[in-house]
C-alpha cells in the first residue's frame, strides 16, 4: 500500500510502538502564533493540526469558535496563514483543517496546490459528506495531500468501512455525537468506535473531541493509535498561555503516553516495583 507524506510517518511511529499525539492550533490566533507550532514539535507531537479559521465553524464548540473569531478579527486569512507556514522548517507533518466553503472559494485543485506549496501534508474538511468527496479527494491525491475522513459513533458499518478505505493519513474517530470541546470524561462510545474502524482497516486511528487530560489520553490510546487535542490547547491560548506554557502541557501528555507504552511492553515485576532483591 502506498502512503503519503502524512500517513507514512504516522504508520512508522505506530508500528514502532508509539502512541500518536496530534495537537491543534487555530492559525493566526495571536501575534507570533507560529511559535506554538515550534513548541508542539519540541514537545513530541507526531503531527500538528492547523485550523484555517472560518466564520461559521459548525462542528466546533465554543472554544474553537472563539479562537476562530479572534483570528479573523486579527485579519487572518487562509492564504496569509499558509504563507507564514511556508517559511517554517518543521520535521513534524502539518494537517490543515477547515470548512468546505474555503475550499470552494479557490476550487479544490488550486486549494490543494496551495497547501502543498506551504508544506502541508494532510487535510481535514469536517463538513464534507463522503458522497460528495470525490473531487476534493482526487485533487488532494494529485498534489500529494492526504485527505483525512471522519467517522462518528453513529456511522453505519458499511459506511464506516468505506470511510476507512478512502481516508488517507489516518481515520479521525469522533468520540461523541456533538461539537468539539473539553469534557470531564472520555465518552463511552469512543472505544467501541475505534474497534469498529480497526476491524476494516490497518490505517492509523486517532481519537478526538473532548480529550484534555493525560488520563483521558492514556485511556483513549488503549484502543486508538493516538489522540487529537484541540479545545484544551485553545482554551489555554485564549487565556494567555505562551508557546512554552502550552509546550509544557503537551510534554506532560507525551510523557503519559510514553509511560503507558513502556509499562504495557515491559510490565514491572514485584521485585523491580519494590526496587529490592528477591
Amino acid at each position: 500500500m502506498s502512503t503519503g507524506l502524512l500517513e507514512s510517518p504516522l504508520r512508522a511511529r505506530r508500528d514502532g510502538g508509539h502512541k500518536l499525539l496530534m495537537p491543534y492550533v487555530t492559525g493566526g490566533i495571536a501575534p507570533g502564533w507560529t511559535g506554538y507550532l515550534r513548541a508542539f514539535a519540541a514537545a513530541g507531537a507526531d503531527a500538528i493540526e492547523l485550523g484555517l479559521p472560518f466564520s461559521d465553524p459548525t462542528l466546533d464548540g465554543a472554544t474553537i469558535q472563539e479562537a476562530s473569531d479572534a483570528a479573523l478579527a486579527r485579519g487572518a486569512t487562509a492564504h496569509g496563514i499558509l504563507a507564514e507556514v511556508a517559511e517554517l522548517r518543521l520535521d513534524v507533518p502539518l494537517v490543515a483543517s477547515t470548512y468546505y466553503n474555503l475550499v470552494l472559494r479557490d476550487g479544490p485543485a488550486e486549494f490543494c496546490r496551495a497547501l502543498r506549496r506551504a508544506g502541508i501534508a494532510g487535510l481535514i474538511v469536517p463538513d464534507l459528506p463522503l458522497d460528495e468527496a470525490d473531487e476534493l479527494a482526487d485533487a488532494a491525491a494529485a498534489t500529494g495531500v492526504d485527505l483525512v475522513l471522519l467517522a462518528s459513533p453513529a456511522t453505519p458499518r458499511r459506511r464506516l468501512d468505506e470511510i476507512a478505505r478512502r481516508s488517507r493519513g489516518f481515520v479521525y474517530a469522533v468520540s461523541v455525537m456533538g461539537t468539539t470541546g473539553e469534557r470531564a470524561a472520555l465518552a463511552e462510545p469512543a472505544a467501541a468506535l475505534t474497534e469498529r474502524i480497526k476491524q476494516g482497516s490497518d490505517r492509523p486511528v486517532l481519537l478526538g473531541f473532548g480529550i484534555s487530560t493525560p488520563e483521558q489520553a492514556v485511556e483513549a490510546t488503549r484502543r486508538a493509535d493516538g489522540v487529537v487535542i484541540g479545545a484544551a490547547i485553545m482554551r489555554r491560548i485564549l487565556d494567555g498561555a505562551a508557546p512554552d506554557d502550552v509546550g509544557a502541557y503537551l510534554t506532560g501528555l507525551r510523557r503519559a503516553l510514553d509511560q503507558e507504552r513502556d509499562e504495557t511492553r515491559w510490565p514491572a515485576t514485584p521485585d523491580t516495583r519494590r526496587g529490592t532483591a528477591p
